[in-house]
């Protein structure tokens, strides 16, 4: 009995046709022979969870540099979130939930220390610049594993790679994720920015939370359910054009009070 192989034919069964489909990957860097019980991307997701870059993550700021206590997130407790807002986008689109998972959490691997500013200060002092999205390939192509790589499928390093806002993922999972991970790090952020008392909730500007919502609960639960209701049964992942605007205008907003904050 090949497992592999009936999860496959799973897929087929009950994906949406739009779906990545493991066994339609375009593979790997170097061929490999395949698992008999893991399909492709969930492979891949497991290498990316055993590897030393993942466990690095725990250490990385995501916003405040040397926050007192335990509570606030760090790169890792993100990625996790990311992952989680992502999977349920998936499994709602009945989109390939291992691939998801996959560049979920491989997402930020090749991020600084010292959040924002550790990116900022590597890209003015590195004569070639340097992006976090740009590292995090490299992270899994080359430095993982003495120079080997996790040899990762063709899918999960494009989403990796075009994760970031700019970014266009040529399959509808890398999309889900680059979605999830604004939704995440903006109303993760904003709790942790009241948690450290540099504002309060009804400091938001109220032009935007007037349409995502009065709470981070309220405003994680509307973005979602915006996602899956626009793109459901399309070829596509959108959001609607207010809940869009609204969320991109709250980011600038967290750029300018709290991630370039003195």
């Amino acid at each position: 009995m090949n497992i592999r192989e009936s999860i496959e034919q799973w897929e087929e069964a009950y994906l949406n046709p739009y779906a990545a489909f493991s066994k339609n990957s375009k593979g790997r860097e170097r061929e490999e022979e395949a698992c008999d019980i893991r399909p492709a991307y969930q492979r891949d997701r497991d290498r990316i969870i055993h590897c030393k870059a993942f466990r690095r993550l725990k250490h990385k700021t995501q916003v405040f540099l040397a926050p007192e206590g335990d509570h606030y997130r760090t790169r890792l407790t993100h990625t996790l979130e990311v992952s989680q807002i992502a999977r349920t986008i998936a499994k709602s689109l009945r989109m390939n939930e291992d691939l998801t998972e996959a560049i979920a959490l491989a997402h930020d691997l090749g991020h600084t220390p010292f959040g924002h500013s550790g990116e900022a200060i590597l890209n003015k002092i590195c004569s070639q610049g340097f992006a976090h999205y740009k590292q995090s390939v490299r992270v899994v192509e080359v430095l993982e594993k003495n120079g080997m790589g996790l040899n990762l499928t063709w899918e999960v390093r494009d989403g990796i790679l075009n994760h970031r806002t700019s970014g266009h993922p040529s399959t509808l999972e890398g999309g889900i994720v680059r979605l999830s991970d604004k939704i995440a790090y903006i109303n993760h952020d904003i709790d942790d920015a009241i948690r450290a008392k540099m504002f309060v909730e009804e400091d938001l500007p109220e032009c935007y939370t007037g349409i995502l919502g009065h709470s981070v609960r309220e405003r994680l639960n509307n973005l979602i359910h915006d996602i899956i209701r626009n793109s459901y049964g399309k070829p596509e992942i959108i959001m609607s054009p207010d809940m869009e605007k609204a969320m991109q205008g709250l980011r600038t907003w967290m750029f300018e009070n709290v991630y370039k904050s003195d």
